[in-house]
Parts: structure tokens; C-alpha cells; sequence
């Protein structure tokens, strides 16, 4: 029978403590090196040497996290919605508080929040006036004025009238 070393027993223990964390995280974490792991496992069964084990765990586990993590996590978010702060981006908010540049910050209402709120566009704001919120940052809303859209020109008048 052939001496395996114990480098086959080392590999087996990876093995499974790896697929029992990702089993107990389902993050997405560990079952790429517990793929590398397995090949390892079957290198040492093999009598490959040490190095070549260590090589392959690193080479299986890098090419398989790299290549697949990205389309797992693709599958796996593609029904994830955006929670409460990254929801807010892009929708209207009322001035409650003026303010502007020079005023440290105002108050506006969102879906019956208050959110203190500066302006990312320096303009001043009055109680009442609609703004877009573009970005947050901690507490804090980042508002601009809405785009306005374009007045529909007059059409011309019929040279023939």
C-alpha cells in the first residue's frame, strides 16, 4: 500500500470545515477554496508532493472564485431591492427649513421623514420648494432642483394666412 503522507487527512478536514462554514453562512465565501481544496485532496491521494498540492489548492480556488463568484452573485441578488437610504436617491422632497450655501443645512420631508439636507448645487431653497435628493450621506440628503422641463414652442405662424 502507498504511504500518503498526511497531507490526504489535512486536505479532507479543509474540505469539510470549509463546506460546514459556507453552510452555515451561505455567503458565498469559503466554497471556492473548498473546491480547492478537493483537488488538493486528490492530488495528495495521488502522491503529488506538498508544493504541488499547496499550488493547486491556490490555482483552483483563485480561478473558480474569480471566475464564478461574480455569476453566482449575479443569480442570487437579482431579486434584492434597495433598502431605506438607496431608495431615496432620485425622488422629491419638500423644504421644510430654508437654506443655502451659506446657511449650515435645512430640513426637508421625505415620505414623512424629516432628513436634514444641503445643496449640492449651491442655490438657496425656500420652505416649499421641490427638490431632487442626488446623493446621502449619513443623516444628511443632497438636493438639487428639479431639471425643469422645456417650454413646447409656439408653432409658427402659416406664411399663406
Amino acid at each position: 500500500m502507498p504511504d500518503f503522507g498526511f497531507w490526504w487527512l489535512f486536505w479532507l478536514v479543509a474540505l469539510v470545515v470549509l463546506v460546514a462554514i459556507e453552510l452555515g453562512t451561505l455567503a458565498l465565501t469559503t466554497i471556492w477554496f473548498a473546491a480547492g481544496a478537493l483537488v488538493a485532496f486528490f492530488a495528495a491521494l495521488l502522491g503529488a508532493n506538498i508544493w504541488v498540492q499547496l499550488w493547486l489548492f491556490v490555482i483552483v480556488s483563485l480561478v473558480i472564485l474569480l471566475s464564478m463568484r461574480p455569476f453566482a452573485m449575479k443569480i442570487l441578488n437579482r431579486h434584492t431591492t434597495k433598502t431605506n437610504v438607496d431608495s431615496v436617491i432620485g425622488r422629491k422632497a419638500k423644504v421644510t427649513k430654508a437654506f443655502s450655501d451659506d446657511l449650515a443645512s435645512g430640513v426637508v420631508v421625505l415620505g414623512g421623514q424629516e432628513w436634514s439636507a444641503k445643496s449640492v448645487d449651491g442655490g438657496a431653497y425656500q420652505k416649499g420648494d421641490t427638490v431632487i435628493v442626488s446623493e446621502v450621506r449619513g443623516v444628511t440628503l443632497y438636493v438639487m432642483r428639479p431639471k425643469e422641463k422645456p417650454a413646447t414652442p409656439e408653432p409658427l405662424a402659416d406664411p399663406s394666412e
